[in-house]
């Protein structure tokens, strides 16, 4: 578990939506259509979005060098500095941005564990930019429940679970919160 985070506990009423089986058929299933899509693992670059994107990252490249034979550069993008809401909550720890190797030409798939309303990707293809020139950018995630602000979908999906937008999509993550979940509750029970 890492040390700045804060395992969450999910509400007593949370639905379990997947199970560490399902969350693990889904990764595998993530990492062979990247495989696919990219036909092998040349130029590959794999970032994770911290918290939870990140852990899902590291998987994702174990998964791929368990089915390739081969390590895909793995590392971490923060994106506090250009969220869209930083005016409104100025005060926000900032991360560690860790990119094992150029990224000029490289294609990057940003891993994140939620899709939502688009605006944590918009800032992380912002983050990009500073960082290089990639050959193309794509998107996996673990869950999209719908709800985009921004035109902006995913290449690679877990699972597409429609939701309420007052429902909350919890995503427990074993290297942070101990084991590994999906839940649904209702803002009231989050």
């Amino acid at each position: 578990m890492s040390a700045t985070h804060e395992p969450r506990p999910a509400p007593d009423d949370a639905r379990v939506i997947w199970d560490a089986d399902d969350i693990a058929r889904a990764m595998r299933r993530i990492a062979h259509q990247i495989l696919e899509t990219n036909r092998g693992t040349h130029h590959l670059v794999l970032l994770g979005i911290p918290s939870r994107g990140a852990p899902l990252a590291h998987r994702l490249a174990a998964l791929i060098a368990d089915a390739e034979g081969v390590e895909v550069p793995v590392g971490e993008l923060d994106i506090t500095m250009y969220r869209d809401d930083l005016r409104r909550h100025p005060t926000r720890p900032v991360g560690r941005t860790r990119v094992p190797v150029s990224l000029d030409g490289a294609t990057v798939v940003l891993v994140d564990d939620v899709l939502y309303s688009g605006r944590t990707i918009a800032a992380a293809m912002d983050a990009l930019k500073d960082l290089g020139r990639p050959r193309a950018v794509r998107l996996a995630v673990l869950i999209d429940r719908g709800h985009h602000e921004l035109p902006i979908q995913a290449d690679h999906v877990g699972k597409d679970l429609p939701t309420a937008s007052d429902e909350h999509v919890r995503v427990r993550i074993a290297e942070i919160d101990g084991s590994d979940a999906v839940t649904l509750s209702s803002a009231k029970e989050a």
